[in-house]
C-alpha cells in the first residue's frame, strides 16, 4: 500500500524526503553520526588534529611554547575547537534540514527550475513512515551533535578557568 502513495508522488525523486534522508546517511561526512560513540568521537578527534595545524603555528606565533606552554596549548586546542565546530554546524544543519523536510506535512519541491515550485500534502501512511524515522534515526543523532556541542562548551570553560589560574 505504500508503494502505490510513494508512485504517485509528484515530487521529483531527488527531492523527495526519504531520498534526501538516505544520501544524507551515506555521505561521507554526515554518516560519522551514525556511527558508535567510539568511532564518532575518533573522527571528531581527528578533525580536531587536523584542525592543529592550523591553530599550532598560530598560538606558536602569540605564545612562545617555551615561556608560555599552558596559553600555547589551549590557544592551540582552542582554536583547533574552530575547525570541530565549523564541522559540527555544517552536520547539525544538514541533519536539522532533512528531519524538517521529513517531519513536515508538505513537501516543498521544484519541478524545473526555482521559478516553479510545487507543494505536495503527504499521504497518512508516508507522514507517519517518515516521522518514525525522524523519532527512532534522526532525533538520536541530533541529540549526538548537540551532546557534542555541550561538550565543547564545558571544555572551552575548563580552558577558560585554566587560563586565568596560570
Amino acid at each position: 500500500m505504500i508503494k502505490s502513495s510513494v508512485s504517485n508522488c509528484p515530487v521529483p525523486t531527488e527531492q523527495q524526503p526519504l531520498n534526501e534522508y538516505e544520501e544524507l546517511k551515506t555521505s561521507w561526512l554526515f554518516r560519522d553520526c551514525t556511527l558508535n560513540w567510539r568511532e564518532y568521537i575518533t573522527n571528531i578527534t581527528w578533525i580536531w588534529g587536523f584542525s592543529w595545524l592550523v591553530s599550532g603555528p598560530v598560538a606558536a606565533a602569540s605564545f612562545p611554547l617555551q615561556k608560555y606552554t599552558v596559553h600555547f596549548v589551549l590557544c592551540g586546542a582552542a582554536g583547533a575547537s574552530l575547525g570541530v565546530i565549523l564541522v559540527l554546524v555544517r552536520m547539525y544543519l544538514g541533519w536539522r534540514y532533512v528531519r524538517d523536510r521529513l517531519y513536515s506535512t508538505t513537501v516543498f519541491y521544484e519541478e524545473s527550475g526555482w521559478y516553479d515550485g510545487q507543494t505536495w500534502i503527504k499521504p497518512q501512511e508516508i507522514l507517519t513512515r517518515d516521522r518514525l524515522i525522524v523519532t527512532y534515526e534522526i532525533k538520536p543523532i541530533l541529540q549526538r551533535l548537540q551532546f557534542t556541542f555541550a561538550g565543547l562548551a564545558g571544555m572551552y570553560l575548563i580552558g577558560t578557568i585554566v587560563w586565568h589560574l596560570s
